[in-house]
Parts: structure tokens; C-alpha cells; sequence
């Protein structure tokens, strides 16, 4: 059985906290505009990782759940250094090898996607910068409150992220 976490904003700091904590649990994680596992330890800290990014080391386990992040470049909700301080820390556990692609949304935004990969070359984690995006699930309907139907599809490449890992059944994950 695989189980997932996805969320945005402090639902994606809540994703983060999710599977770093409980990693046996989550197969994979996807955060959008969120905070890492431990980037604040009350509410001063918590507040000024909003607006600038964590100060702490973030803690957990996150580099052992495969985490997908998406963040607009002009976010002025959750600073944007906060994405790239997730995917820093995934590096520092595993230790990957990084390949960036840039792209655009027809009619839409431009982003870069960073994509690290372990040793036998599986995708363990990737960040998509949305430029010009702000505080909103990127690739969203546009009916939607905090969408931006301009950005990549969030759901759908979060969606292709997961189901492009098989769960293997002898992991630590699959008991």
C-alpha cells in the first residue's frame, strides 16, 4: 500500500512534519509553499521562517520520503527560500546528484526543476520554481481561491512524482 501527503502553505509545513516523522507511514511527500520539518520551534522563529526562511537546521527524516516541492518565486506569504531549504536538506541526507531543467506553461509561467537523484539514478526529490508565481496552488483551476491556473500542474506532476516510484515491498516503508 502506498499512502501520500500533499498540502499547501501550513498544510504543506504539516506534510513535511508528516513524513518526516513518520516515514514508515508515507511513501512520499509533496509540499507547495511550505516550511521544512523543524524550520521553527515556536512562534517568533516560526514567523521570521515565514518571511525569510528557517533559521534552524531543519530536523527529521525528510531526505528517506521522497518529497516533491513547488513554490512561486513571489511568494510573499512563505518565502520562497523556505522550498529550497526542503530540497537542501533532502541532498544532505542522501547526498544526490542534481539536474535542472527550465520550462514554461504555454501562456503561462516560466520555472526551473531541479531534480535529485540517488546513486542507482531514482528521482529521490525534485523542486519546481514557479517564476512570477505567488502564494497559490500552482496549475489550479481557476475557480479556485489560492490558485494559479498559469503554473505548472502542481496535481498532476506531484501525481506522475509518486506513481513514478514503485514501492518496494522489502522497504522499511512497506511493513
Amino acid at each position: 500500500m502506498r499512502v501520500y501527503v500533499a498540502s499547501l502553505s501550513a498544510g504543506g509545513a504539516v506534510a513535511a512534519i508528516m513524513g518526516a516523522t513518520y516515514g514508515d507511514l508515507y511513501a512520499f511527500v509533496g509540499i507547495h509553499s511550505g516550511l521544512a520539518c523543524g524550520a521553527a520551534r515556536d512562534l517568533p522563529p516560526a514567523l521570521a521562517a515565514i518571511r525569510r526562511g528557517s533559521v534552524f537546521e531543519p530536523t527529521g527524516k525528510t531526505g528517506s520520503v521522497p518529497t516533491i516541492v513547488f513554490h512561486g518565486d513571489r511568494d510573499t506569504t512563505v518565502h520562497p527560500n523556505n522550498g529550497d531549504q526542503i530540497i537542501e536538506h533532502s541532498a544532505k541526507a542522501t547526498n544526490p546528484t542534481m539536474k535542472v531543467l527550465q520550462g514554461r506553461v504555454p501562456r503561462g509561467h516560466a520555472y526551473t526543476r531541479s531534480i535529485l537523484t540517488d546513486a542507482g539514478g531514482r528521482s529521490i526529490s525534485e523542486h519546481w520554481s514557479i517564476h512570477g508565481g505567488g502564494h497559490a496552488w500552482s496549475g489550479g483551476s481557476p475557480a479556485g481561491s489560492y490558485t494559479d491556473p498559469r503554473g505548472a500542474d502542481a496535481t498532476r506532476e506531484m501525481l506522475r512524482f509518486f506513481l513514478a516510484h514503485p514501492f518496494d515491498g522489502n522497504s522499511d516503508r512497506a511493513k
